[in-house]
Formats: C-alpha cells, sequence, structure tokens
C-alpha cells in the first residue's frame, strides 16, 4: 500500500502544528498542518494516539506507513527529515513527546 493510500485510512486530528520535545523537555522539532508536512502532522499525531509518544515501536510504524518514501529517505539523506527521525529513534531508542498545539 502506498503513502497515499494509507494515508487516507488515518483520522484527521485538529491543531496547527505539533512540537516534538526529548526526555529534559527540550524542543527538538515542529511539525505544521500545512500543504507539504501535513501528512506528517497526521503520521505523527497518529502514532502518538496510538503509543502516547514518539518511541521505536512507534517509530517503526511510521516507517511502514511512510511506506515509498521510507525507502527514498534512506537513499536521500535530509530530503524526508521527518522519516529521518524515525529511523534515528529506532537507532537510539529515545523516545520523543508529542504536543498537538
Amino acid at each position: 500500500m502506498t503513502f497515499a493510500d494509507t494515508l487516507k485510512t488515518l483520522p484527521e486530528f485538529a491543531g496547527d502544528k505539533i512540537v516534538l520535545t526529548d526526555a529534559a523537555g527540550a524542543e527538538v522539532a515542529t511539525i505544521a498542518n500545512a500543504p507539504g508536512s501535513a501528512g506528517s502532522f497526521r503520521v505523527y499525531a497518529h502514532l502518538a494516539r496510538q503509543y502516547g509518544a514518539i518511541n521505536t515501536e512507534a517509530a517503526a510504524e511510521g516507517l511502514a506507513i511512510f511506506a515509498e518514501h521510507t525507502e527514498d529517505a534512506s537513499g536521500h539523506p535530509g530530503k524526508h527529515p521527518n522519516i529521518d527521525r524515525l529511523v534515528g529513534l529506532m537507532a537510539s531508542g529515545d523516545t520523543l513527546n508529542v504536543h498537538i498545539i
């Protein structure tokens, strides 16, 4: 299933942006609910609802949801920062907290 197909199955979430914070509460990243990043906003919001935070289990599901974009990200580091972040979490074992604003 493609990313676009899977995205259609995820619930929509209200909010302008997602703020990701580390265990110390420091802001790590922001994902806007806007053209160009609305899909990532929806994926991260879905993962936060399912797992309570973005941990390795959530990151693995997120990489599966991003489907063909995950493969593209592995060949082009930096092109898909929201996917690169999930890959990094898989490697580090860290957890990010999600705040929908």
